[in-house]
């Protein structure tokens, strides 16, 4: 059974990029978040294997919403990766401070998305995509 990794991204086609490559291309199943809040909800209910969390989001920010699924024993233990425009020399600190297990900075290709999620889910099906 495939691995389900949450993907939080307010920007539409964004989201749909990122589903298509961890489905289609990795093997991935996923599930989708808009907002920080939504995300919440979502991993609660989901209960997914990992998290790949944008920062920039309409309600709360991606860190805010990291903190509150790491204060949560029905989600702390699930690894979030952050993926966002916002530089790491500015954010890194506030990401691993919430407790996030990554920070990838946009635009990501698909080997290295893949990389960073086997760092933290290693027994994941092969990418069939070059990865």
């Amino acid at each position: 059974m495939a691995k389900k990794i949450l993907i939080v991204e307010d920007v539409e086609d964004s989201r749909a990029i990122l589903v298509l490559m961890l489905q289609k291309y990795c093997g991935y199943e996923t599930c989708e978040a808009a907002t920080g809040l939504e995300a919440v909800e979502k991993a609660v209910a989901e209960k997914p294997d990992l998290i790949v969390m944008d920062l920039g989001l309409p309600d709360i920010s991606g860190v805010e919403a990291a903190i509150t699924l790491k204060a949560n024993p029905m989600t702390a233990g699930i690894p979030i990766v952050a993926h966002t425009a916002w530089h790491v020399d500015q954010w890194g600190d506030k990401v691993r401070s919430a407790g996030m297990a990554d920070y990838l900075q946009k635009p990501v290709s698909i080997r290295v998305m893949k990389e960073a999620i086997e760092k933290l889910l290693p027994r994941l099906p092969a990418c069939s995509y070059g990865c």
